[in-house]
């Protein structure tokens, strides 16, 4: 169900300048091993199609909730350690002045983080089967046994247009938006943001990046049932009992990891 790997990208320039070193330096206490599943996760997301040139994916500190881990301002099949910066939660701003220019959606990581504690990483996304259910009239609601973690009557709808102050952009940019999108998700592992895309949350990277490939796995299977007829769906029983599929998140992961790296290796 997931789609193909992608085709192979020009080579990646690995950048070691003297600023690249020092963010590597000011990582905090993340380690390394921390850090390339980092990377891997944004070329993983890239390659399942979740991501493209645009979008971006976050790592909490382990061992410093009060900041997070995202890549500079740069397509994600693109990232490497070297690209990656440590930001405040508090302000969503760099821990380094010096740092390069971020995404200009970082604040949706900062927010999702200082409204629960619970989540270890975030990917915000612009996969155009996720934003298909975010324009119609049909809810996105679980309909794969690997999608209970939408909830049984699908995940909330964050529409710019309800919340005074946000920019007619659609973009959220500041904290005050963040929060209201935070809000928007409550407790839940998804929320559609209209004509725009989707954020995913998750405790860990890998099943952050697992429930970002999933829906938009059950956005494409639903988009197909739909003019079949009548759709079954999962109903609350099954969506929560399918939180098991979780539980084996490191088989799709290496898959995953080594088809990216396969991609890597012959571009």
């Amino acid at each position: 169900m997931v789609s193909s790997p992608r085709a192979p990208l020009a080579p990646t320039r690995h950048l070691t300048s003297d600023c690249q070193i020092a963010m590597i330096d000011n990582m905090l206490s993340i380690t390394s091993a921390l850090l390339d599943e980092l990377v891997a996760a944004n070329r993983i997301l890239f390659n399942q199609g979740i991501l493209d040139a645009f979008g971006h994916v976050s790592l909490r500190d382990p061992d410093d909730p009060e900041a997070f881990h995202l890549a500079r301002n740069l397509a994600p099949a693109r990232v490497t350690a070297g690209d990656i910066v440590a930001y405040r939660v508090a302000t969503g701003e760099a821990l380094d002045a010096a740092a390069p220019q971020g995404y200009l959606e970082r604040a949706i990581h900062a927010g999702v983080y200082r409204a629960r504690a619970d989540v270890g990483a975030v990917v915000h996304s612009h996969a155009a089967a996720l934003v298909a259910f975010s324009v119609g009239r049909h809810r996105l609601r679980p309909v794969c046994h690997m999608s209970g973690f939408l909830g049984a009557n699908g995940p909330p709808l964050f529409d710019s247009r309800d919340h005074p102050g946000a920019d007619a952009d659609m973009l959220v940019r500041d904290g005050a938006t963040a929060e209201q999108l935070s809000r928007c998700l409550g407790d839940g592992s998804v929320v559609l943001m209209r004509g725009h895309g989707a954020t995913v949350v998750a405790p860990t990277l890998r099943r952050a990046v697992f429930r970002a490939v999933y829906a938009r796995v059950n956005a494409s299977l639903l988009a197909q049932a739909l003019p079949l007829g009548d759709v079954t769906y999962l109903d609350d029983r099954e969506a929560r009992a399918s939180a098991v599929h979780e539980s084996q998140v490191d088989r799709p992961w290496e898959l995953w990891r080594q088809q990216a790296e396969a991609m890597a290796a012959s571009s």
